[in-house]
């Protein structure tokens, strides 16, 4: 094991504090570089560097702090670590920040692994892990959980699993401990909800006096079928070894009481043992494969509706996935804000106006088979409450596309894919005083081969990208704005289909990790040959 990095990522897409996940804005990077330099081998060996990534560290506020341990285990198969959360004794109730840290290692063979964590049944966290070296491998993880205080105040249940299969091939145990940190301070209540609810069943049941609700999805397609590759699947009459239905567009869709009340493109993660070469991936991970971003949908036009007192259906599905089908999982977890001055707030839904979806996957066979795809969808609701402040309108407009070309040759070598994603969001909120507006623009790209040449000599080449652009007005005029790109570039070559210590690999991965705007600055590049930390950049 090389250099135990922290793994950290941001719980929002952008410097502004987002009003859905309390995101707290990154500090202005220092000018200064630093610079790895460090042997190279001719190929990789049998260690290599621990995992690290480009993202900024969670920032931390001073003062006291107080660490209580939620989680620590094992994961050998498929039973869960169950136990008890006690919040903390030293750091009195209230809290500016809570930082989750998950501590991992891992040695021999294994392939990736999907986890979670529940407290009280709420989905804190969500992750992958990375595959390991035959020496042994050591990677963190840290993620702001500040927004789900108000599970953290009692004593709850706690449910963690990574699900791993260990046997005479896989042997790599995984052994984690998960902490969370808690800073005293007076929380943002613009940023932190009230409660902190999940679903019984598939029914929701708010607080009568609720004037915002926000609904979080941790979806993720995987489990090691299709739907772990979905954005590379095909119609049924193309030959390809993974079909599904109408082809790879994926929409992610919640309901209210039947009432289409939120769209969402997923993003498209790699996990680590993606694009069939590990070697991508062994220490810099694609983005957000450690921590999972849940999509979050503005459920406060329906906040009338949901106060009857009444338990209400709140249904999440995936569009594109065939009937049947398995592959992905949607756990929801419903932030609300409630109105401390008033017992019932009243509201009505005003708008629901909804597009017809567009999804056309069009196959063109022959020496290079080809299917171009093309998707999108547009929503926006309306609705307003009647607050202790005043009347409060809330209207949510969403546009999603989604186009791609993937090419591929009988025995699908070369496969190849090229795939942009957009889901553009405005939240525009009326009440007291001027108008304010939340424009989000986010774009999911990927563009990759994987080859299989002389030798059996497997090359793949890809570029993940995760950016946002995000604007906040008042009154029409900007007040703060920030601009995300998040950029890794892999090409990587191994031997398959011989044993593990012949399979003469070379690979070079790259990540440069980009956040800037009204907030501050952030920029860090990280570069690595053959499993080596090459080059470590930081500065604005």
């Amino acid at each position: 094991m090389r250099s135990r990095i922290i793994m950290s990522m941001l719980a929002g897409a952008t410097l502004l504090a987002s009003t859905l996940l309390g995101v707290t804005p990154a500090q202005s990077a220092t000018s200064a570089q630093s610079t790895t330099s460090a042997d190279v081998p001719a190929e990789f060996g049998t260690d290599w560097h621990d995992p690290v990534t480009a993202a900024p560290p969670v920032t931390k506020p001073g003062g006291k702090s107080c660490e209580v341990t939620v989680a620590q285990a094992q994961f050998k198969d498929f039973t869960p670590y169950v136990g008890t959360y006690a919040p903390p004794h030293d750091c009195a109730d209230r809290w500016s920040k809570v930082v989750l840290r998950l501590d991992g290692k891992v040695k021999g063979r294994q392939y990736d692994r999907l986890g979670y964590l529940h407290i009280g049944g709420v989905e804190v966290f969500r992750t992958s892990t990375p595959q390991p070296s035959p020496d042994g491998i050591e990677w963190s993880v840290e993620k702001d959980v500040t927004r789900y205080s108000d599970t953290l105040h009692g004593t709850q249940p706690v449910e963690m699993l990574i699900g791993n299969v260990v046997d005479d091939t896989y042997t790599g145990i995984i052994d984690v401990k998960v902490t969370l940190t808690f800073y005293e301070g007076r929380p943002d209540t613009a940023a932190t909800p009230d409660r902190v609810l999940t679903l019984r069943g598939d029914t929701l049941t708010t607080p009568r006096n609720s004037e915002r609700v926000v609904a979080e999805v941790y979806a993720t397609g995987s489990g090691g079928g299709c739907e772990e590759y979905w954005y590379m699947t095909v119609p049924d009459p193309a030959p390809y070894s993974c079909k599904a239905g109408d082809g790879p567009y994926r929409e992610v869709q919640i309901r209210v009481d039947g009432q289409l009340a939120g769209i969402a493109a997923p993003f498209p993660t790699v996990w680590t043992g993606g694009w069939s070469n590990p070697f991508l991936w062994y220490v810099v991970p694609g983005p957000r494969a450690f921590d999972i971003k849940p999509i979050q949908y503005d459920l406060t036009p329906f906040a009338g509706i949901l106060n009857d007192g009444r338990p209400h259906r709140v249904e999440v599905s995936v569009v594109g996935v065939p009937e049947g089908q398995t592959g992905w999982s949607t756990p929801v977890n419903v932030l609300v804000w409630q109105d401390a001055h008033s017992k019932h707030v009243s509201g009505a839904l005003t708008k629901v106006k909804v597009s017809d979806p567009a999804n056309s996957s069009v196959y063109t066979p022959g020496t290079e088979h080809r299917l171009d795809t093309e998707g999108g969808h547009r929503l926006t609701v309306a609705g307003y409450v009647n607050t202790s402040h005043g009347r409060v309108a809330t209207t949510v407009s969403r546009a999603l596309a989604n186009t791609s070309v993937h090419t591929w040759v009988d025995g699908e070598n070369p496969d190849s894919l090229k795939a942009t994603w957009t889901d553009n969001e405005t939240v525009t909120v009326d009440g007291r005083g001027p108008a304010r507006a939340t424009r989000t623009h986010r774009t999911y790209t990927m563009d990759g081969t994987t080859t299989l040449g002389a030798g059996d000599r497997l090359r793949t080449v890809l570029t993940l990208g995760d950016r946002a652009a995000v604007t906040e007005t008042r009154g029409g005029r900007r007040t703060e704005w920030s601009r995300l790109d998040d950029t890794y570039t892999g090409d990587a070559t191994y031997t398959a289909n011989v044993p593990r210590d012949q399979r003469h690999a070379v690979g070079t991965t790259r990540e440069r990790y980009r956040l800037y705007g009204s907030g501050g600055c952030y920029d860090h590049s990280l570069t690595t040959v053959q499993g080596v930390l090459t080059e470590d950049q930081s500065g604005c």
